[in-house]
């Protein structure tokens, strides 16, 4: 590992990079005629360099806020870069947000400059802006006339001389605030995660010493870079001077730029591991059927890792045995999504892994993991009661998670301290145990168990109708999702499901009832967070009719 790839601040990344991998390729991504051209890391540092020189010419005093509002995409990364390098802090915003959740994160924040993808999200800000006292620019990615698009803001930096920006970036501590990560959140309002220089970097220097990946790599990034777990990925990258290709468009699209790009290195959610496995359920595992699954993910993965939800080890088995290894890990917005991991030499399926050596992990009195080191996040922003309530007195991070170490140091999550359903005849249940088992049957997308101040569990269930369609077609079934959703031989199919994800539990926790809802969860409906965590309270409050007929029935 060169010193020079991994410097203390994020605001000296791009420059250390420039100068040791030159015109090594950084960052890909797709034009419409189906090619991946590549940006040298010599040239992302001319970028960076330009927009950061824009941004200081446009008044970006040290310490401003600067929003980015944009999907994942070379851009995103060249313009967090060049807000670090001219001293700022990096406000993300999830391209889905709503007006609203832009207005909250843009106020709470004091957001100074926002950069805009396109069109259609400076119209978003420009809607809810009437009240920002603090914004003064809106800047946009993608050419929009009458804006300031990332050519006009380079040709601007050029006129700013080259030593303020390089004061600038000299002048970054590494304690000094780098990004405020507003947590797309499963409950109330998003908190703004104070992450520093050095939690950043500290977190690319303990990946590159681990060797997870390497200088050989190359990485496909769809995850949203809103979310400090695919920063984290996109900066272990380039401290490692290996390339980053962008997908081309949502979830959808990533089998097909897999084909096209064959990583070595894919970051990923559970959801998409789980689809790809429904999808050869039943199949036998020969060579061949093995092969198509390699060859799914482009034929070329040697490192898959899965994080920001739990993964069943069914499918982490899976896809051992067709030699696409997938390494589960585990960490927090305020962790800077680091915390434990699974390794290439160090695995154990059902675990999330040992905790990072850098790190600490122990288990409370309560059974909650508590985390302690240099990923441990600073505090929320300008909220020091919320600060302090995610603290121990000691100064361990409270996740929030309940879990387990076993005697080799492996972590295991058994539930969520939000989550415990407590029945009405006083039975504790973490609901994940049973969501996780039935969650094994390539039918089910989603499951809720509900039971809180009630006699028994019951749950909801959506469908994965890519999986469901064609044996309801086979079967002779209606098409249409809300008849099927009702019809006999599918309750009937799912209740064997249920039955067998029960088959694992004591008796007072097995789920006596469940619905199968019409139509699945998604972020745009509001039921799961952009990273694809299940927001419980609104799926339950969106759903409390058909929870309370459960109860109400005296059959399922």
């Amino acid at each position: 590992m060169a010193d020079a790839t991994t410097p203390r601040t994020l605001s000296a990344l791009p420059f250390a990079c420039s100068a040791a991998f030159g015109e090594a390729p950084a960052q890909a991504s797709r034009r419409a005629d189906g090619t991946w051209p590549t940006v040298s890391f010599r040239e992302m540092g001319t970028v960076v360099d330009e927009l950061a020189r824009g941004l200081v010419g446009l008044g970006m005093a040290p310490g401003d806020r600067v929003a980015v509002l944009a999907d994942t995409r070379p851009e995103w990364m060249q313009v967090a870069y060049a807000i670090a390098a001219g001293g700022g802090i990096i406000v993300p915003i999830y391209a889905t947000n709503s007006p609203e959740e832009c207005h909250w994160v843009l106020e709470d924040a004091g957001v100074r400059i926002a950069v805009c993808e396109d069109a259609a999200q400076i119209a978003k800000v420009r809607g809810v802006a009437h009240d920002l006292d603090a914004l003064t620019h809106l800047l946009t990615i993608e050419p929009v006339p009458g804006e300031i698009d990332l050519a006009g803001l380079r040709a601007r930096g050029q006129e700013v001389p080259a030593t303020e920006r390089e004061a600038r970036t000299d002048a970054v501590s590494p304690d000094d605030v780098a990004v405020i990560i507003y947590t797309s959140g499963t409950t109330g309002r998003p908190k703004g995660c104070v992450l520093t220089h050095d939690n950043l970097m500290s977190c690319a220097r303990q990946s590159v010493e681990l060797g997870i990946v390497t200088s050989e790599d190359s990485t496909y990034l769809f995850l949203p870079l809103a979310h400090v777990y695919a920063q984290t990925q996109n900066v272990t990258a380039h401290a490692l001077g290996s390339c980053v290709s962008y997908a081309s468009a949502g979830p959808a699209q990533v089998m097909q730029d897999l084909a096209e790009v064959r990583p070595t290195c894919f970051p990923s959610v559970p959801r998409i591991y789980e689809k790809v496995h429904a999808a050869f359920a039943g199949a036998p595992r020969t060579d061949e059927v093995l092969a198509r699954v390699r060859g799914a993910f482009g034929g070329r993965i040697r490192v898959a890792i899965s994080g920001a939800a739990p993964i069943a080890g069914e499918v982490l088995e899976f896809f051992h045995a067709a030699g696409v290894p997938v390494y589960e890990g585990y960490g927090l917005s305020e962790s800077t999504a680091f915390g434990t991991v699974n390794l290439p030499d160090a695995t154990r399926l059902g675990t999330i892994g040992r905790p990072m050596p850098f790190g600490e992990v122990r288990v409370a009195d309560d059974g909650e993991l508590q985390l302690r080191g240099p990923h441990v996040f600073a505090g929320y922003w300008r909220n020091p009661e919320a600060t302090a309530a995610s603290f121990t007195d000691d100064g361990w991070l409270r996740t929030g998670d309940i879990g387990e170490i076993d005697a080799d140091g492996y972590v295991r999550i058994t539930g969520r301290i939000k989550d415990i359903i407590i029945t009405s005849g006083g039975k504790n249940i973490a609901p994940a145990v049973f969501e996780n088992e039935l969650r094994q049957s390539p039918f089910v997308s989603h499951v809720v168990m509900h039971g809180d101040r009630r006699p028994y569990p019951v749950a909801l269930i959506t469908l994965d109708q890519d999986q469901v369609g064609p044996w309801a077609r086979e079967e002779g079934l209606p098409d249409d999702p809300a008849a099927l959703s009702e019809h006999p031989r599918l309750l009937e199919r799912i209740r064997a499901d249920v039955d067998a994800a029960n088959a694992h539990l004591a008796r007072v926790e097995q789920v006596k009832r469940f619905a199968v809802l019409p139509t699945d969860f998604s972020p745009e409906t509001g039921e799961l967070t952009v990273t694809l965590k299940l927001r419980r309270s609104v799926v339950e409050s969106r759903y409390a009719h058909v929870l309370d007929a459960l109860y109400a029935t005296t059959d399922s």
